[in-house]
């Protein structure tokens, strides 16, 4: 990291934006959430808006990991292998994650959420395999990977549309075909 992403102005700047955005997300849709909305909720200037990002999506990109990531438990996501107990925390948190999500309006957008979930359980998985299968061909890994992300958070989504069970409850009827599918990956 170099001197000015470490500053705790910048730190201070930079959450106030994001904070400004989270508020406003409550308030509004996405789309109608302007740039001077966000400077306006921030009190910072346009200029400092840019300064940190490029525009209203990397904005929003940026929100949705940063609260994503704190969701799920670093703990359980630090272990070398793809368990019972890390897929149900993944599980979990995200179901826990969409819910939040939807109390913020962010509808008509959910496209870009779901790419931005996905992305991180893919990357999320790949490391994992990669510790588990140091020797493995990469690329099948990556694709056991996007596939796993792709399925969990499909998942995700119905479980949504059905909520008369817990979401451990749900994933739970999942994990056999989930663990003998990851343990053919080699």
């Amino acid at each position: 990291m170099t001197e000015t992403q470490t500053d705790p102005r910048v730190l201070r700047t930079r959450k106030l934006i994001m904070e400004a955005f989270i508020d406003l997300s409550g308030k509004k849709e996405f789309k109608d959430i302007t740039i001077n909305d966000i400077t306006a909720e921030a009190t910072v200037n346009r200029a400092t808006f840019y300064n940190h990002f490029a525009d209203k999506y990397e904005l929003l990109e940026k929100v949705l990991s940063e609260v994503l990531l704190v969701n799920f438990d670093s703990q359980v996501l630090s272990q070398n292998e793809l368990n019972e107990e890390v897929i149900t925390s993944i599980f979990t948190s995200i179901t826990n994650f969409q819910c939040s999500l939807s109390r913020r309006c962010h509808r008509g957008y959910e496209d870009t959420i779901g790419k931005i979930i996905m992305n991180h359980l893919e990357i999320i998985f790949l490391k994992m395999f990669l510790k588990q299968h140091p020797d493995g061909d990469e690329e099948a890994l990556r694709i056991g990977a996007l596939m796993l992300s792709w399925g969990i958070y499909g998942a995700s989504l119905d479980w949504q549309n059905k909520r008369d069970i817990t979401p451990e409850e749900y994933i739970k009827m999942a994990l056999p075909f989930i663990q003998s599918g990851t343990d053919f990956i080699s």
